[in-house]
C-alpha cells in the first residue's frame, strides 16, 4: 500500500462540495486521513474565498488510476474545465505525493506543495514528519520557513 496525499479545494458551494468529495473519496479508497479545513482568498483571480484541505489515502492502485478517479469525482460535482488555470471551481482534487516517489512526468510531487500556503499548511498538519521527496525537509520544517502571501484561517464544513 502506498500513502498518497490529495489536496481538495472549492469556492463554489464549497461546504457541500467538500463534504461530497470526502464521502466519494472514502467510498472509493476507504478511510481517509483528513487535515483541518482552511479558508483562503482566491489566488490569481478575483473570486469567492476557497475552502481547502488535504487528505491521505492508502492504495495499491497506480497513480494514473487514482488521478482518473479524482477527475471523475470532480466531474460528478460539476467541475467545468476551461482554458483559465485560475478560476472559480466546484471542486479541485490534485494528487500531491505518492509515497516518496519522484515522477516529474506525472507531476509527483506536485509543485504547489512548495508554492501555496493552502496546500503546504494542511499537509504539514497531517504529515508533519514526512519529508518532501525532492527537497528532503519535513512538511513541518517547510511550513515553519514558509512566507504566506495572504491571510488564511481555519474553517469548518457543517454536516449539512
Amino acid at each position: 500500500m502506498t500513502r498518497a496525499w490529495i489536496s481538495i479545494g472549492s469556492n463554489i458551494e464549497p461546504e457541500a462540495n467538500l463534504r461530497a468529495a470526502l464521502a466519494l473519496l472514502e467510498e472509493r479508497f476507504g478511510p481517509l486521513v483528513a487535515s483541518p479545513v482552511y479558508r483562503t482568498p482566491a489566488e490569481g483571480f478575483q473570486g469567492a474565498d476557497f475552502l481547502n484541505l488535504v487528505v491521505g489515502i492508502d492504495t495499491d492502485e497506480p497513480p494514473e488510476m487514482v488521478r482518473a478517479a479524482l477527475r471523475a469525482i470532480e466531474d460528478a460535482q460539476g467541475r467545468v474545465r476551461g482554458a483559465e488555470k485560475f478560476s472559480s471551481r466546484t471542486l479541485d482534487l490534485d494528487l500531491l505525493t505518492w509515497g516518496d516517489r519522484v515522477a516529474p512526468e506525472l507531476g509527483i510531487p506536485r509543485d504547489e506543495i512548495l508554492e501555496y500556503a493552502f496546500v503546504l499548511r494542511p499537509l504539514a498538519d497531517v504529515a508533519p514528519a514526512e519529508r518532501h521527496p525532492v527537497v528532503g525537509r519535513t512538511y513541518a520544517e517547510l511550513w515553519e520557513a514558509f512566507q504566506p502571501k495572504g491571510w488564511m484561517e481555519r474553517a469548518t464544513i457543517g454536516q449539512g
